[in-house]
């Protein structure tokens, strides 16, 4: 398997949350081969852990890896002891975040780091980034090797197996199996869901809502959910890192979280997976947002939330984010000769702003140019870059 980006502190003990199938027990595993494996998807080993947390523990040694973490958070109590009066370094992972988070908050504050490790980045498989997205530009040979895979990419995204198969079909097959098991199976034990059909409407509305304002009752509606049913749904989805939610900016920092949420999957190979039939500019602006979160995610873009934008006037501004001061706004267009009419939204958003900020708009051609004040980057700069 290929070497991942993420870079992991070796002072500390961990825990590495990210979705299933992203490729986080093959990177400790390779990493770190010395370490006392365990994984509570073993049933036997969940039971002990469940039933004797500190011996549980304490098997793994001074240096010990707990794969799947969630299906027993208590067993963190155990892991502080370990740390604080063993001198142990555990590294764990988690494919969801329910009733985790908040047990590894309480207990091991100041003891581990916190990580994600999303699907791959595009490109992540050829080697470490080589350019800064925002700041430099790719070779046009760079930019060739991309377009050669840019449908692939948006196809079938970067889940590591999917990425290291050798064939469309190979990659079909894996994405069936996962929507059959890690996307619907697993989140149904992992958060006592009972509707199975109502979680595929959830998944189905989604990809229908892609770009659009995610209205909970409607969700409902459609899904023959309750509200209550859906946000259960939809928070589940989230906290297993299949979707992420984009929250309204405004310019006051109290109100930014006032208007509705946009949804989005966490990797295009999701998309395909379900057999989701979107438009064009619906895949290539899942595929452009989740690429960009997954790198927020990994650090190589400092911010600690990704927003969208809708001015009264019903202006739209794909994501907008803010780092070291500076205001960052990106619309996405499947176009390949933008104009300025493709950038009005973002000239109408920099020329509200109080402060420094940065339009950029991604689009479908081979050159980085300026349109209007806009810097138009080809989807193709994300090959590769960070």
């Amino acid at each position: 398997m290929f070497t991942r980006w993420i870079k992991i502190d070796p002072r500390k003990s961990a825990l590495i949350i990210g979705p299933r199938r992203s490729g986080k027990t093959t990177f400790l595993k390779a990493n770190y081969p010395d370490y006392t494996y365990t994984t509570l998807d073993d049933l036997d080993l969940l039971d002990w852990a469940k039933r004797d947390p500190k011996g549980f523990v304490s098997h793994l040694g001074p240096r010990g890896i707990i794969d799947e973490i969630q299906r027993a958070p208590q067993l963190t109590v155990a892991v502080k002891y370990a740390i604080d009066n063993e001198g142990a370094r555990i590294l764990m992972t988690g494919s969801s975040s329910i009733g985790l988070l908040d047990a590894a908050a309480d207990t091991m504050a100041g003891r581990l780091e916190l990580y994600s490790m999303p699907t791959a980045c595009w490109g992540e498989e050829h080697g470490e980034p080589d350019h800064a997205l925002f700041t430099d530009e790719p070779s046009p040979l760079h930019i060739k090797e991309a377009m050669r895979s840019i449908d692939d990419a948006m196809t079938f995204g970067g889940f590591p197996e999917v990425v290291a198969a050798g064939s469309a079909e190979e990659k079909e097959t894996i994405l069936r199996n996962y929507k059959n098991t890690y996307f619907v199976r697993d989140l149904m034990q992992m958060a006592n869901l009972e509707n199975v059909e109502g979680l595929h409407a959830i998944l189905t509305n989604i990809g229908r809502s892609i770009g659009s304002h995610l209205e909970i009752t409607n969700f409902a509606r459609e899904s023959n959910l309750s509200v209550p049913t859906t946000r259960k749904y939809l928070n589940t989805l989230y906290r297993s890192e299949l979707a992420f939610r984009l929250y309204g900016y405004q310019f006051g920092p109290a109100k930014r979280f006032i208007k509705a949420a946009k949804s989005y999957f966490s990797d295009n190979g999701i998309i395909a997976g379900l057999n989701l039939r979107l438009n064009e500019g619906q895949l290539l602006e899942n595929f452009v947002i989740a690429e960009l979160e997954k790198r927020r995610k990994l650090g190589f873009i400092k911010a600690d939330q990704f927003y969208y934008y809708k001015s009264a006037a019903g202006r739209e501004v794909d994501l907008v984010f803010e780092t070291a001061g500076v205001r960052y706004a990106i619309e996405i267009k499947a176009t390949r000769t933008p104009t300025v009419r493709d950038v009005a939204n973002l000239r109408d958003f920099i020329a509200q702003s109080n402060g420094p900020t940065k339009g950029f708009l991604f689009y479908l051609g081979e050159e980085r140019n300026e349109v209007g004040g806009v810097i138009c980057l080809p989807v193709a700069t994300l090959y590769r870059g960070a």
